[in-house]
Formats: structure tokens, sequence, C-alpha cells
């Protein structure tokens, strides 16, 4: 089977909540305290992948960790009956539902060796995902066992490493060699520049990249002040396109003669500031849309709810598709569980480049699995967790139980104690 690009959501977890733990990202510190809605979070994801499988595109999930994470806890020498508040929230995190972060991907065709590598993210610069990468890469080396993939561990600290979310790759076709483009950030003014240009850079090597086809780009300090804490919050790419808000990059003249050179068919769509602000672009997660390419040809926008209830950004995108632009199909999903914690669409996946054949079909979904799927949350999942729920031994093993009749559900029990 050729190569294709698998998008690979990430599962929201029953332990989804707003604690407000991520400074940088405004949705997440804005809406702290506010009660969650695990079973709608988890079910609003489910939905989204359908709509992609409806679009003919193929679909795979990776799966919530161990919370609380009762390993890490013992590594600070205490447990979640005695730790304070602060670190029990870090310990219950949902965070790896975003599995934008999981690693950053490099597909076959750009490496030395002709495997897919993917490197786990280290996700050093914020405490409650600091601990994610175990959980992670034991998924990881049983989804992608097979000799066409090369599994790395993370870089180490301290340099910071957030992974595809920091990560762009252009090509003609996805089974064809392509540009990998790595965005890192030096300051954000007031919040931390998470993406490290060391760590991007041992990432290139690890994956055996051709220098000639890499670039390494800045993220501009003005987006990461307005609260764009990840590249893919104001670009994102697929295939020959390009689409990036105006303030974007440090260097955009820079970036775009580099990436024109390399890549002359590249289309650039760039969206004016004075059309959509960095404030609206980043409050309706235009740019952290999943672009994509059903078997159709037609490159395909799938963007938050928010994104049409902004007008600028609405206004913007239907002028974009009444002028024959490279994006031809808008999609509108709803994540808004997922949204309140800033996390938008593209943030809910890992795009993998592979055979699927070459994939443990544990980890690849259709209709039918998508159902059971759908009726095990609504089993399982808490409806509802409130800031002061998170100290009750009850949510605790409701939670932990959840976890557990999911991995039975998928023959994945291999995973329980990772």
């Amino acid at each position: 089977m050729p190569l294709m690009e698998i998008n690979f959501d990430g599962l929201i977890g029953p332990s989804h909540n707003y604690a407000g733990l991520s400074p940088g990202n405004l949705a997440a510190t804005r809406n702290a305290g506010a009660v969650s809605e695990p079973r709608a979070a988890a079910l609003q994801g489910i939905a989204k992948m359908r709509a992609n499988l409806r679009l003919g595109l193929t679909q795979g999930i990776l799966l919530p960790h161990a919370r609380p994470d009762h390993r890490w806890l013992a590594s600070l020498s205490t447990d979640y009956a005695g730790a304070a508040p602060h670190l029990c929230a870090q310990a219950l995190s949902a965070s790896a539902m975003w599995a934008a972060n999981a690693a950053t991907v490099s597909p076959a065709p750009d490496t030395a060796d002709g495997r897919c590598h993917l490197s786990v993210a280290n996700l050093v610069t914020m405490p409650h995902r600091s601990h994610e990468w175990p959980g992670t890469l034991a998924q990881l080396r049983l989804a992608f066992a097979n000799d066409a993939f090369a599994i790395h561990g993370p870089v180490p600290a301290p340099f910071g490493d957030e992974g595809a979310a920091n990560h762009m790759r252009l090509c003609p076709r996805h089974g064809e060699p392509g540009v990998e483009v790595f965005v890192y950030g030096v300051s954000g003014g007031p919040f931390p520049a998470r993406q490290h240009r060391e760590a991007s850079a041992a990432v290139a090597r690890a994956h055996g990249l051709d220098p000639q086809r890499t670039l390494f780009v800045q993220q501009s300090e003005e987006a990461i002040a307005a609260g764009a804490f990840h590249n893919d919050v104001v670009a994102v790419a697929n295939e020959r396109v390009l689409f990036a808000h105006e303030q974007a990059f440090a260097d955009k003249v820079g970036f775009y003669a580099d990436l024109t050179r390399l890549m002359p068919e590249v289309e650039i769509v760039e969206v004016p500031a004075d059309r959509v602000s960095l404030e609206d672009a980043i409050g309706s997660y235009l740019f952290n849309a999943q672009l994509v390419t059903p078997p159709d040809g037609q490159p395909t926008l799938i963007v938050p709810t928010e994104a049409r209830d902004n007008e600028a950004v609405w206004g913007w995108l239907q002028d974009h598709l009444a002028g024959n632009g490279a994006i031809r199909r808008v999609e509108v999903v709803d994540v808004r569980q997922s949204m309140a914690n800033g996390g938008g669409p593209a943030c809910l996946r890992l795009r993998v480049v592979a055979d699927p054949a070459t994939i443990d079909p544990r980890f690849l979904v259709d209709e039918g699995r998508l159902d059971r799927l759908a009726a095990l949350i609504e089993a399982h999942w808490p409806e509802t967790i409130g800031a002061d729920d998170i100290a009750d031994p009850a949510l605790i093993a409701r939670i932990e139980g959840a976890r557990r009749a999911l991995l039975e559900a998928l023959d994945l029990v291999e995973l329980l104690d990772s």
C-alpha cells in the first residue's frame, strides 16, 4: 500500500479538568477552576474522528495516560493523598490528549535510512506535561513496532521540545520527499518560549534529515506574547500549502524565500493582520486547524466552531473560498471542551505518514470501533469534574477504572502499568 497521512487523535481522558496549569495558554488560564465535562469532551473527540473518516481520511488513536501519575508523585517523595494541591493537579492532568505534542515525525522519504522516525517530546517547560513522555513512548513503541519505524527517546533537559506542534512539513504529496520546518522560540515576553532551537536540531539529526532540505525558523516574539504558545496556533502546513498569520514568524521574508527556493511550487497563504488580528486568530484557533488532503484532492481546513463564531475570521475564510484560494473547503467541528483548555483540532492529532499495514491495528479506528469507544465513554467517563472534586477518592477510583476498562476493551492491557 502507498504511504498516506494518518491522523492519530488523542482520546480525551476521564481526568479532563480545568486546573489552569499552562502559563501562556490564555484559554487554559482563563478557565482555571471551571467545571469540566470529561464525557462530553471525549465524545466531541470521537465525533471529530468520525468527521475525518467521512472525509475519507485514515484515522488512528492515542490513549489516555495513567492518571493520577503515581510514579511521578513517588519520584517527588509523596503520594496523591498527601501531595500539595498543585502537585495533585499536575499529576491528574489529561494533557496527553493533545497528541500534537506527543512526538515529532519525519516520514520515510525524508530520512537517510528510509524509515519513518518519531522522537517523543520531553515537554520539560511545564511540570504537568513533563511526566508525559514515558507513557507516550510506551504507546509509540507498540503502535509503531514495525521495522518501517525508528522510535527515539526524548531530547534531554534543559532543551525544551514540544513535538509536532512546532514542526511543519511541505511536499508535493505525502509519500514524496519534502522540506521539514522546525519552528523555535527565543522570547515570548511574559510567557516562556517552549521550543528550543537546540532541541529541534537534535531531533533533525536523530532523524537523519538532509540539512539542505531542513529549515529552522524563529517564531515571532509577538505571537508568543499574544498567546501562541506553539507554532501551530499561528501556522499550519500540508503538502504544497503553508497557511500562516502575517505575524507568525520573526523573519517571514527570509523564511518564505528559503522555502520557495527549496520548493518552488509551494503555495503560501498568509492572513494579513489587518483582516484577522493575532488576538482573533488565537481566540478562534483559526490556524490550530487540521489542514488535510482528502481522497478528492481538495485541500480542506478543519476548524473549531469558534472560528465560525468569529466575524473577522469567518469573513476572511469565506473570501478565500470565494476567490478559489489554495484552501478549497472548510469543515467545522465542535471541540469546545478541548478549546476551553487551550487545544483545537490540530492539538488533538499527531500526523504520521506511513503504510497503515505497518501499524499495530489496535491503534487504528473505523466507524464500528468508534461506536464501541463511544459506548464505553458513556458508561465510564465522569460527567463533570469541578475544582474541589480532584481530592475525592471516589472520583480518582472512577478515573482509574475508566482507563482500565478502555485498555481491556482495546486489548491493550500491556499499557496498564505505563
